[in-house]
């Protein structure tokens, strides 16, 4: 495990790949990757309805220190998004408001931590996106060395520098930074396919036929019965 650098320049991927992630969400984005890359479940945001794509600067921190977060402020450029990983399990108010207020300055476009995020109000009222292991008012330290922009596992999923994270209300997913124009082509196929399903849907045709289920589910043993079977 590398600690003890932090590096200011990466590589990130094209602006245009990473509005339209952007805009097509987590859900979709999953989908059009072959649902890989998809944080764990615990991963929720702070407030509702921000909806969020940028390159990742991480921060590798030990448990209960926050120093590498610090560190890793000065090297975001705007609409990145900074990621605090931890070397083992930790869910200390590693991030607050104050952090919050640098990052804002500095135009992150949100912070993604497995670890704790505390000041919950005050960042809420700052609409400034969090996505956290928990909500914890425990404080940290700055006492030890961790690394910043190198590839870190956050919340079960390995990224690096400059690969692009999406988040919403769905979660939190990350797309390596060369497949970002590709991924995005696929979520939009599957944006149209699913609009087309809609309106099927909302005439009042079934799932069931308009992706042709029934055979499979006849294959499978499924009975249909006018009623209930007898004892």
């Amino acid at each position: 495990m590398t600690t003890g650098i932090a590096v200011r320049n990466i590589a990130r991927a094209e602006p245009a790949a990473i509005a339209a992630l952007e805009r097509l969400g987590v859900a979709t984005v999953h989908e059009a990757q072959g649902r890989t890359g998809l944080m764990a479940p615990y991963m929720r945001p702070l407030w509702r309805g921000a909806r969020i794509a940028g390159s990742a600067v991480t921060a590798l921190c030990p448990p209960g220190d926050n120093w590498m977060i610090h560190v890793a402020v000065e090297m975001v450029r705007p609409g990145d998004v900074l990621v605090a990983a931890c070397t083992s399990e930790n869910s200390d108010g590693a991030f607050g408001e104050l952090l919050a207020t640098a990052l804002a300055a500095r135009g992150a476009k949100a912070v993604v931590l497995d670890m704790g995020c505390r000041d919950a109000a005050e960042i809420t009222d700052m609409r400034f996106p969090v996505w956290s292991r928990a909500i914890s008012a425990r404080g940290t330290v700055k006492a030890t060395l961790g690394a910043v922009n190198v590839p870190v596992v956050c919340a079960g999923i390995h990224l690096r520098p400059g690969d692009v994270v999406v988040a919403d209300d769905d979660g939190v997913v990350v797309v390596a930074r060369e497949q970002a124009a590709k991924v995005a082509a696929a979520g939009e196929e599957r944006e149209k396919k699913e609009a087309a399903v809609r309106e099927r849907l909302k005439k009042g045709e079934l799932s069931l036929d308009i992706y042709g289920m029934r055979a499979a589910l006849a294959e499978k043993g499924l009975r249909y019965l006018d009623s209930p079977p007898e004892g």
